[in-house]
């Protein structure tokens, strides 16, 4: 068994485990797997484990992943911060983008998803933590943002994301997550039919499932540690 074997059949069972010990039905929590940085042969070995979800973060990088590795079986998610000099090939590669925070964004990747492409899966970035240097959309102008991106056809609206500020406390993880949770439920009441709750890392997965979490995003459990950049 390679290490990406051990390590997923390690994640999989802290999810199930979490899902029993946090009342969530069997299978309700998704796997993301967050292969930002890590080359193509380890993905390979993930996807040989059944894993079928992955998250890039740098356009370039993940683009040439989709060019090599193919759209058929895998399923591409766009996890980092979007410039809008890449929506383009955003547009054009992915299926999911979580991190979408603004309403020009939001245009750009409409007008440029092709038309013979499903519509691209959206959740909407929330900035939970209130960190001037973290991108996400604040909670009271969420309501705004998701009516644009309801109005764009090319783009279906699923949910929200959301990466809270770093801590050890599980109470002070459940706390960041459950307002997460509740911003959906809100829009939810609101008429939105979002049923995507993309939270929670290898640090802090089961208070996300504790609150709610459909997709937690986990690199550094199944990848191990980034490799460190290569100087150019």
């Amino acid at each position: 068994m390679t290490d990406i074997a051990k390590n997923m059949s390690e994640v999989r069972k802290a999810i199930s485990r979490a899902e029993q010990d946090f009342g969530r039905p069997p299978g309700s929590v998704s796997l993301l797997a967050v292969s930002k940085a890590h080359p193509a042969e380890r993905i390979l070995q993930a996807a040989s484990c059944g894993q079928r979800h992955f998250g890039e973060s740098y356009v370039q990088e993940g683009v040439e992943k989709i060019c090599s590795l193919g759209q058929d079986k895998l399923v591409w998610h766009f996890i980092g911060p979007i410039q809008s000099n890449k929506t383009r090939l955003i547009a054009e590669h992915f299926s999911w983008v979580h991190s979408l925070d603004r309403s020009k964004v939001a245009a750009r990747l409409n007008e440029q998803r092709p038309s013979s492409l499903p519509p691209l899966q959206i959740c909407l970035q929330v900035n939970i933590s209130n960190e001037p240097a973290k991108g996400g959309v604040a909670l009271t102008e969420l309501p705004a943002l998701a009516d644009t991106v309801n109005s764009l056809p090319q783009l279906r609206l699923r949910g929200l994301m959301a990466i809270p500020q770093p801590c050890n406390d599980f109470e002070r993880q459940r706390k960041q997550f459950a307002a997460v949770r509740n911003a959906l439920i809100q829009l939810n009441q609101y008429g939105h039919r979002f049923d995507t709750l993309s939270m929670g890392m290898s640090n802090d997965m089961r208070a996300a499932i504790a609150e709610g979490a459909t997709m937690v995003r986990i690199g550094t459990a199944i990848f191990g540690p980034r490799p460190k950049a290569t100087p150019s």
